[in-house]
């Protein structure tokens, strides 16, 4: 039966606890709810009360108190309910975890993830719907990964418990049930660091991930336009070689985020086709992104989301520009 990424997230942790004794699931309501997205429903009645744990209110303890467990030799799979509420908790990702290799010269690590919900489109309530995936990418020795299918969602998840590093894995609640397909019940991974490419083409290259994927692929489907999408799966490390080669081909590229446009991701992946690439491009680079403002509440969010007819009009501008 076709599993849904929730179904992935379950079925990675599942899979990695009866592995590894080492993993331990804790967060907000994870134990007896299984989370507010049902994400860890049933790990609590399987692996017991000492492996998946309810914590207190407060971000910072839940990180802070993953980086010790990681460094005490566990693998922590901790959860914030939505990436909002992460802020409170960048000191710890920024000033221990993500320093701790560097810090000790090797000595330690804090092999650690922090799973999140992110992103807008469920017409949530303030500090819900955030897309601040850039500024934890900006931030050295710490991990970004964003699926955005369920394959994919166990893949990268069980890579990322089997990291030696602190990874933050963010996940597109927008399309937590949306999305189907078949997920092996066999163990595998997705490396981390590795871009898909989802669709092969010859006129453009769109760069997007997390839901925005859905969203761009549904835009290329009703074009005239052969355009190359590549999913990057993760942010950082992100896969330059992938988006250069493709470039290479195309001569044109459209980099699609929910994030805002100033200081977004795009920001980097431009930079990095200026950097490697700029003399095969036959016109400007476009980005379609969210608006330079806090994500708005309820059915407003729709002016906000990037949404297919506006990601197909930058396509189909870059396409004929210069040509």
């Amino acid at each position: 039966m076709p599993e849904t990424i929730i179904d992935a997230i379950n079925m990675a942790l599942s899979e990695e606890m009866e592995q590894d004794d080492r993993v331990v699931v804790f967060g907000e309501d994870v134990a007896e709810t299984g989370g507010v997205f049902r994400a860890t429903e049933g790990l609590k009645d399987r692996f017991g009360s000492t492996r998946v744990v309810d914590t207190p209110l407060s971000e910072i303890a839940i990180v802070g108190g993953a980086v010790g467990l990681a460094v005490f030799g566990l693998r922590p799979v901790a959860e914030i309910q939505f990436s909002g509420f992460l802020p409170p908790a960048f000191d710890q990702l920024v000033t221990h975890a993500s320093r701790m290799r560097w810090r000790t010269r090797g000595e330690w690590s804090a092999p650690m993830v922090v799973r999140t919900p992110y992103g807008a489109g469920i017409r949530a309530l303030e500090h819900h719907s955030e897309s601040l995936e850039g500024a934890y990418a900006h931030v050295p020795g710490l991990k970004v990964v964003i699926p955005s299918t369920p394959y994919d969602t166990k893949g990268l998840l069980k890579a990322s418990i089997r990291d030696p590093d602190p990874v933050l894995f963010m996940e597109p609640k927008h399309v937590y049930r949306s999305i189907r397909e078949d997920v092996p019940e066999d163990d595998y991974e997705v490396p981390i660091g590795d871009a898909a490419v989802r669709r092969e083409g010859e006129d453009v290259t769109v760069i997007s991930w997390g839901a925005m994927m859905q969203q761009t692929l549904e835009a290329v489907s009703k074009l005239h336009v052969d355009a190359e999408v590549i999913d990057l799966r993760t942010i950082s490390p992100m896969d330059r070689e992938t988006i250069v080669e493709s470039v290479k081909k195309t001569g044109r590229c459209v980099v699609v985020h929910e994030a805002p446009k100033s200081g977004g991701w795009g920001s980097e992946i431009i930079a990095t086709i200026n950097d490697e690439v700029l003399m095969y491009l036959e016109a400007p680079i476009e980005r379609v992104t969210g608006f330079d403002i806090p994500v708005p509440l309820l059915s407003m969010e729709d002016y906000y989301i990037p949404h297919p007819p506006r990601i197909a009009e930058a396509i189909e501008r870059v396409a004929s520009d210069g040509g």
